[in-house]
């Protein structure tokens, strides 16, 4: 089983912003959201753990790896979308200053580039071999700590979606994706799941290895 985790929460001073390869550490909540899955999944052994090389996926990962002796290895492809000119920048500055880009992003979410910078497309091709070489060349359960955009455009990819409805695919701070490998085929078993929502999720990792148990909530 593979699991597919987005990274906690960061430092913000509350705006809406364009978050790409800004390079920002974990808020004391983020970190608090980690340690939670880290207690979670100590029954879980993992043949390797993966994140970005961003500080965010270090530090979730590092807390991640805890108690289990694991080496954590930086991935740079599977580093979050490189948004270039609009990175770091408040969402409402960029919809006022660049109406005309903003719209044009709207219409063509899968291959609009921002100034400097990358599509979701872009993303797909790079973070979709990097999660395969991964997967491929690693028995046993796998962690990957990534991002949003990272990890909606491998789970487009392993269910069929177009990129342009990506958003439609909730990944929250800390939440848990779980991919499984049956008959040839990857099937995504799990989606979004939060260590401090309705899931339960304590209770579906309780067997050492990781079983398919999903939720029943």
């Amino acid at each position: 089983m593979i699991f597919l985790m987005r990274h906690g929460q960061t430092e913000s001073d509350g705006q809406k912003r364009f978050i790409g390869q800004t390079d920002l550490p974990l808020s004391p909540e983020g970190a608090a959201q980690i340690r939670g899955w880290r207690d979670a999944l100590a029954s879980v052994e993992f043949a390797g753990i993966f994140c970005s090389d961003l500080t965010r996926t270090r530090e979730s990962a590092r807390i991640l790896a805890e108690g289990r002796g694991a080496d954590v290895r930086a991935v740079p492809e599977l580093r979050e979308i490189d948004l270039g000119e609009w990175d770091g920048l408040p969402m409402s500055e960029v919809r006022a200053r660049f109406p005309d880009a903003w719209q044009e992003r709207g219409e063509n979410l899968a291959g609009y580039r921002p100034p400097g910078g990358e599509s979701f497309a872009d993303v797909q091709a790079r973070a979709v071999p990097a999660f395969e070489r991964i997967a491929a060349r690693t028995d046993g359960n796998l962690l990957i700590v990534a991002h949003a955009g990272v990890n909606r455009v491998i789970l487009c990819h392993i269910l069929g979606m177009p990129l342009s409805r990506l958003f439609r695919l909730g990944q929250d701070y800390a939440c848990l994706n779980t991919i499984v490998r049956r008959k040839g085929s990857w099937v995504v078993a799990g989606l979004n799941w939060g260590i401090f929502g309705d899931c339960g999720v304590r209770s579906c990792f309780k067997n050492t290895g990781g079983s398919e148990t999903e939720c029943e909530n």
